[in-house]
């Protein structure tokens, strides 16, 4: 039973949030709930997933204390919070407007009729029933439980204080407290709001082409092998495959590129994508749930779930330093007056504001605010982040490993060199003769040439080859016009005719330079040779030189190459480091080798072929997720557009956050600890308790939304 429980998930979005805390006491109470096997908030997307069964009204129950609203994930209802969203902002905040009204009355009462007036009193008093009954019904609730959180910590603070007749500085707390929960609740939805504006990227409606008729319909309701109609300046609305028409399609929400992308026949579009110019024909290949966008916006949310490193240390801190606080306020409290004779009324008041001033609200919103940002930010810019963690391993990295192919080149093989040894021949139909033998070659090389003879527009395929024959490891020959013809290896002319001093020296000049060498000719003669490298990305050089000056203390180059090829592209990019002739198995013991070195090692590479590596790495990061399925679920980073320069601001953006949340910790710790020093000689309140408190939330929160305006260098 409990297995088959363990299997049923489903997510819920939750609306109502206020703060981390209540976010894991609620977490609690949904796994107490009778057929719950086990329940887990994502507090950065306001979502819980619940494995097992439970119905909505079972869960808001369990979210009473803090009124809590919870919708099905795919629910077709307005949630209440974009409801709440038109709302005008008197009704929006007219708890807090109407208390803060009693609280100036109270003021002006107090300065026409003095603090012991009933009417002064009543009024005060009025005022924190209305600004905080929340407030005082949950911490109530949790001193019945005895849970302590920071509602406890102020619910005692508020008694006490009404107690020992402070009532206008207890509304004054009261107010602040609420409104410094309404600006945690505010950073943190802006915070998220970086992300969910990726929800609105595609059009919800298409037009598709039924029966001959163009209709338009819901996403919902498209299904796979609808053809869809794009019109010139339209967002596509579904992934497919153009099956008529071209276009230029700017592909910036999905892969973060600025410049947009030339698309035809057989190319693929993705959802949120937009047509600029083209009348296109789109056949659908993915529903609704399964676009590539879906899937981004679904592994964002599913990265804020993962606690980061600082974020776990924040929670394990906060359930210790909340009972601290209760037992340093206990002693400040009631040791001055037993054992040195000191006012009971000072210093219980004294102990009352350490409560306050003790409300760990700056130091639980440190970490998620700053995630959530940095993770939104490096979605919109084509990067995607698979949790805090990563984030946080990347800003510690000392080393990053490359794969060659693919990632610091094109992966795609060219001619670089044409060198005519044969003077007496002409270059062009000789390269025709050359592509009419590898037309019927399985080399991976043959495409290289043939591409090449395209350029130059060699009409190749009307040249007749006999006696094609395929010498396995050396090249291939064939007869053109009663002559046979050799291209292949240095090695195989050196079996079927002889090379001269000058055309070895050729050869190995090329080979220095990391290209591959083709020799082709006859018995008699070499008539030309051709050099092909896998070419060097533009930005691959730039990059490398970044990541150095950003800290990244070695680069390795990953090949399976011979050495002579690795050294010259390695050389070429500028890294650190190239281990050359390694198979996969080779690439693992690398990436081990490197992590016993450097302790924190990255490797970027396809998100296949090196998934190994990729595994053994600290972090792995895939080359081109946004057409590759594999990469974007077995990668812990992705970078969407095959764009090496984002690599470069992802470290930066990474080092920024780590050092954003161990600022954001450790001015949220020394401001409690400046203000409880002030208890030493009495001069602390509850006014300067509550102000310290809110400013260093306002001031945490407004450092980590930074992270969503970092930029690309």
């Amino acid at each position: 039973m409990a297995e088959q429980l363990r299997e049923e998930k489903n997510t819920y979005r939750v609306q109502g949030f206020s703060c981390a805390n209540c976010a894991g006491k609620f977490e609690n109470n949904v796994k107490k709930l009778p057929n719950v096997e086990n329940a887990k908030v994502n507090f950065g997307a306001s979502k819980i997933s619940v494995y097992g069964e439970a119905t909505v009204e079972e869960l808001e129950k369990a979210g009473s204390f803090e009124n809590l609203k919870v919708f099905p994930e795919h629910t077709t209802n307005e949630p209440d919070e974009k409801k709440e969203e038109k709302e005008p902002f008197y009704l929006k905040y007219s708890t807090l407007f109407y208390s803060s009204l009693f609280m100036a009355f109270g003021f002006l009462s107090m300065f026409i009729n003095g603090n012991d007036n009933i009417v002064t009193a009543l009024l005060f008093i009025a005022s924190m029933l209305v600004g905080g009954l929340s407030l005082l019904k949950t911490g109530l609730h949790n001193l019945v439980r005895f849970e302590f959180d920071m509602r406890t910590l102020m619910t005692i603070a508020v008694i006490g204080g009404v107690i020992i007749g402070e009532w206008a500085e207890v509304a004054v707390v009261v107010i602040l407290f609420a409104l410094s929960e309404e600006l945690e609740r505010f950073s943190m939805d802006r915070a998220r709001k970086s992300i969910q504006s990726l929800m609105d990227i595609a059009p919800n409606q298409a037009i598709v082409k039924r029966f001959g008729q163009e209709t338009t319909v819901h996403v919902n309701d498209i299904v796979i092998g609808d053809m869809m109609i794009v019109k010139p300046g339209q967002k596509i609305a579904m992934d497919g495959v153009i099956v008529g028409g071209s276009s230029s399609i700017n592909q910036a929400a999905i892969t973060g590129e600025s410049v947009p992308v030339e698309k035809s026949l057989d190319d693929e579009v993705f959802a949120g994508t937009l047509n600029e110019e083209g009348h296109l024909e789109v056949k659908v290949t993915k529903l609704v749930n399964d676009t590539t966008l879906a899937k981004i916006i679904h592994l964002v949310e599913e990265a804020q779930a993962e606690r980061a490193p600082a974020q776990a240390f924040v929670d394990r801190f906060a359930k210790y330093y909340t009972p601290a606080i209760m037992v340093i306020a206990a002693m400040v409290a009631v040791l001055p007056p037993l054992f040195f004779e000191a006012s009971w009324e000072t210093w219980v008041y004294q102990g009352l504001a350490v409560l306050v001033v003790g409300c760990p609200c700056a130091l639980v919103i440190s970490t998620p605010i700053s995630i959530v940002s940095a993770i939104g930010n490096a979605a919109k810019k084509g990067v995607l982040v698979k949790g805090g963690i990563y984030l946080e391993e990347i800003g510690g990295l000392k080393a990053i490993a490359f794969d060659k192919t693919g990632t610091l080149t094109k992966g795609v093989p060219v001619v670089t060199d044409v060198e005519m040894i044969d003077q007496d021949a002409e270059q062009k139909e000789l390269l025709g003769k050359i592509s009419a033998l590898e037309k019927r070659s399985q080399h991976p090389l043959a495409s290289a040439i043939l591409k090449k003879a395209d350029e130059e527009a060699v009409d190749y395929e009307k040249i007749s080859v006999d006696h094609f024959t395929s010498l396995t490891g050396k090249g291939i020959q064939g007869d053109i016009d009663g002559v046979t013809y050799y291209v292949g290896s240095p090695s195989l002319f050196n079996e079927v005719s002889t090379l001269d001093a000058g055309v070895n020296d050729k050869i190995k000049t090329l080979q220095n330079e990391g290209k591959t060498v083709v020799v082709a000719g006859t018995k008699e003669k070499v008539q030309v040779i051709l050099a092909v490298a896998d070419e060097v990305r533009e930005a691959s050089q730039n990059v490398i030189q970044k990541l150095h000056r950003e800290g990244i203390e070695k680069t390795i180059m990953l090949t399976g190459d011979n050495a002579n090829t690795g050294n010259a592209i390695g050389k070429q990019v500028g890294v650190t480091d190239v281990r050359s002739e390694l198979l996969p198995q080779d690439k693992l013991k690398v990436i081990r080798s490197l992590r016993e070195r450097h302790q924190k090692v990255a490797m970027v590479g396809d998100g296949v072929n090196d998934a190994p590596a990729l595994a053994a790495s600290t972090v792995g990061i895939a080359m081109g997720g946004a057409g590759t399925d594999t990469a974007l679920e077995t990668a812990d980073v992705a970078l969407m557009g095959d764009d090496l320069e984002k690599l470069p601001f992802l470290v930066r953006l990474s080092r920024k956050t780590l050092n954003t949340i161990k600022g954001n910790i450790t001015f949220a710790i020394a401001i409690k600890v400046a203000a409880l020093l002030l208890v030493i000689p009495g001069w602390l309140t509850l006014w300067i308790a509550i102000l310290s408190d809110m400013g260093a939330t306002i001031l945490v929160a407004l450092n980590s939304m930074r992270l969503m305006r970092v930029k690309e260098e």
